[in-house]
């Protein structure tokens, strides 16, 4: 079954269209921005006192953190920490969407992650992944994983905005799998380990009692897991996840991600404070190419570590596993496609180390993908997601596509298991900026 087009949606979604699920507090992004469009008083439709706006905008200041200032640059649609330079980040939700089709008709949707600029990966796709990938059969979708991987391995492109585009790709080719032979993408990829998939709820913001409100929300959803973004010194993380523990109790799991926030030796710091709080685990605490440093930080914490949204390929992978770089691996399956996910979720099995699918700045298409990834994983641990900013990422979907309680139960729906609005995509489309 030969593909015969492909089509990439580089899509721009403004936050306000989520109206739902939003409380009354923001989440890491929008927390380090000041938003002019947002007016002050109003935080996702709830008001705030004068006194209470100001003290959620104190993060605007430059902030001492060791040797860390926060300055935030506005880009217009964009934005970034001047003082950390990790990096660029949209005020909208961005991503691309791949569509491709079959001799015979059918459809299969994918996802490129593209947090910034989706119109450099519908490019990429445009121009190179698809001349090198139409009139292949389906069925080949490993094969043509490695061939769109091998023929620009010499022009250095091995990570990047490049794998995002055939890893989209490759998601909507599994998709198509699945319709064709009327399974449960899970089902053509191996198998299903489980039949439902627990999920960590994403929180962030800049003050103990916010975050803390946002924990309580959470689990009042059915989330039996918090994951807080924290970009903050040491002391206000540590204040903060004393906090929220405090709020949600022994029996809810609590993990900290710091956004590569720390050099190697305050990361330690960090970590041996945090241990008391029993903690699932830090997540991305220093700088992620410096592997020796991530294995300092690994060797010195009885706190489990959690890593690795950055790495596309199983051959970044194999240095990090072999070294016991971190404990938890976190492929995010719109940067690495499901064919590479499932590749370094085997190699991650064989040093016996868990994954837990990061989604991030991902999509609704990426959600689905990686619903399917965890049902068909043996050493999968959790997922994660984003209540809050769920309804954004859905605008494009013709049916729904909720998690209930915490977690997102296998169907019998073909594919992925979602249907798109092509009509929402021609609505949301950016057009190229040449």
């Amino acid at each position: 079954m030969k593909i015969t087009n492909i089509t990439a949606f580089p899509i721009r979604i403004p936050n306000d269209f989520d109206k739902g699920r939003k409380i009354d507090t923001k989440n890491i992004n929008t927390a380090m921005l000041a938003n002019k469009d947002i007016p002050d008083s109003v935080y996702y439709g709830q008001k705030t006192s004068k006194k209470k706006s100001e003290e959620k905008k104190r993060h605007l200041d430059i902030k001492d953190m060791g040797g860390y200032e926060s300055i935030i640059k506005d880009m217009g649609e964009y934005y970034v920490d001047e003082g950390s330079n990790t990096s660029i980040y949209s005020k909208s939700h961005e991503t691309t969407v791949v569509r491709i089709e079959t001799e015979n008709g059918l459809i299969g949707w994918g996802e490129a992650q593209s947090p910034v600029s989706p119109n450099t990966t519908a490019t990429i796709i445009k121009d190179i992944v698809t001349p090198l990938t139409t009139g292949k059969d389906i069925f080949d979708v490993e094969s043509i994983w490695h061939q769109n991987y091998s023929s620009k391995r010499e022009r250095g492109h091995y990570t990047g905005f490049y794998i995002d585009a055939i890893c989209g790709v490759d998601i909507a080719i599994w998709d198509a799998i699945g319709k064709a032979l009327n399974l449960p993408t899970c089902k053509v990829m191996g198998g299903a380990h489980r039949s439902k998939v627990t999920l960590y709820n994403g929180i962030g913001g800049t003050l103990p009692e916010e975050v803390a409100d946002q924990a309580e929300w959470s689990v009042s959803k059915g989330y039996k897991f918090v994951k807080m973004h924290l970009k903050e010194d040491l002391e206000t993380i540590l204040e903060i996840a004393t906090k929220v523990r405090e709020r949600v109790g022994n029996a809810i799991g609590i993990m900290v991600d710091v956004h590569m926030g720390f050099d190697t030796f305050n990361a330690i710091k960090l970590g041996k404070a945090l241990e008391k709080l029993n903690l699932l685990w830090l997540e991305s605490p220093s700088d992620p190419t410096d592997i020796p440093g991530l294995c300092e930080i690994s060797r010195s914490l009885d706190l489990p570590i959690a890593n690795g949204e950055w790495t596309r390929t199983k051959y970044e992978m194999r240095e990090i596993f072999e070294k016991r770089a971190y404990d938890i691996s976190m492929p995010d399956i719109a940067r690495t496609g499901l064919t590479g996910g499932k590749q370094i979720a085997s190699l991650a099995q064989l040093y016996n180390i868990p994954v837990s699918p990061h989604i991030g700045g991902g999509g609704i298409v990426s959600v689905a993908a990686s619903v399917q990834f965890s049902i068909g994983t043996p050493n999968f641990l959790i997922m994660e997601h984003s209540e809050q900013g769920h309804a954004v990422k859905a605008m494009i979907l013709s049916e729904e596509f909720n998690a209930m309680d915490g977690m997102y139960k296998l169907t019998d729906k073909a594919g992925l298991g979602i249907e798109i609005d092509e009509n929402k995509l021609e609505e949301f489309k950016i057009e190229p900026s040449i």
